[in-house]
């Protein structure tokens, strides 16, 4: 005769140790609060206030986001808000393009082609040494090689590939998508990796055994174990390229506008209420992005 099994211990947690969780939240969620929180309240807050050349004045209306779309709806000829947000989307593509193509080759070698953990090591180091400085000084450091007597333009003329020096080098769209390239490729980088590294080996041996390509492996079965680290990736890149306006200032010489540098410049000219207004916006847009992004796998699943 079989004995009634003794019944299961309830799984509802101490109320105890329920408290305790809460006081040890306590610390982040109030720096959260303070640091995130407070001052987006503040920024929606100041987005409705009006403003004069002298002073700040309190207050709701949608003056500035009215001014922001100001001509918007004239059919003939896109609205200056609406080129700026083409040329940042457009950079925004672009340089998502090219450090995923690039972050997914560097992060593939290093995964599957660097038996040794040292040297994996070794050479994921290296590739954070551009880290090592600040911003600022890589973007200025492609002066001197892009410039209209850069060392690149000097060394064309020398081999007569070119019969003067490219003007477009350097302060162009060209020059700033380099820039970007160069800055953040990295923050695409070490996501990608991380998810390659934690790839079952034996379902790459399993996919060569019953016959697929070297392609046919990558796509079947590398990229999709990869989602989640390219779409991590991915929010990096988009997110920091679409608030940017130090990078485009310095390598577009200040020819060339993006949503960031708008806001700078409103907020050099003490228009804080319409410079708020645009970071509502962007923020909002930006949003919505990751939001897309995050729809095409569930991130916290996958960590």
């Amino acid at each position: 005769m079989s004995t009634p099994s003794a019944p299961l211990p309830s799984a509802t947690p101490a109320p105890g140790r329920s408290l305790s969780a809460w006081w040890q939240a306590t610390p982040l969620t109030a720096v959260f609060a303070v640091f995130f929180l407070v001052p987006l309240a503040l920024i929606i807050m100041v987005s409705f206030w009006d403003f004069n050349e002298y002073e700040l004045l309190p207050g709701f209306t949608f003056k500035n986001y009215i001014a922001i779309f100001d001509g918007c709806g004239n059919t003939a000829e896109m609205c200056t808000t609406l080129k700026t947000y083409l040329s940042t989307f457009k950079f925004c593509l672009v340089v998502w393009l090219i450090t995923l193509v690039l972050g997914f080759a560097v992060s593939y070698f290093l995964a599957f082609h660097i038996r040794s953990s040292g040297m994996q090591t070794l050479l994921f180091v290296l590739c954070t040494i551009p880290f090592w400085t600040s911003n600022v000084i890589r973007m200025i450091s492609w002066v001197p090689l892009l410039g209209r007597n850069g060392l690149v333009n000097q060394g064309l003329v020398s081999a007569g590939l070119v019969d003067q020096p490219i003007e477009w080098l350097l302060f162009s769209d060209f020059s700033v998508t380099l820039a970007f390239v160069h800055l953040y490729t990295m923050f695409m980088i070490v996501p990608i990796f991380n998810s390659m590294m934690r790839i079952d080996r034996s379902l790459l041996e399993a996919a060569n055994d019953s016959g697929a390509t070297g392609w046919q492996t990558l796509w079947n079965v590398v990229v999709p174990l990869c989602r989640t680290g390219i779409i991590i990736g991915s929010i990096f890149v988009i997110t920091i390229v679409m608030g940017d306006f130090v990078t485009v200032g310095v390598m577009g010489g200040q020819q060339i506008a993006s949503i960031g540098k708008i806001i700078q410049v409103q907020t050099s000219y003490l228009q804080f209420p319409l410079a708020a207004a645009n970071a509502v916006i962007l923020l909002a847009i930006v949003l919505m992005i990751i939001w897309a992004l995050t729809r095409l796998v569930d991130i916290r699943k996958e960590l």
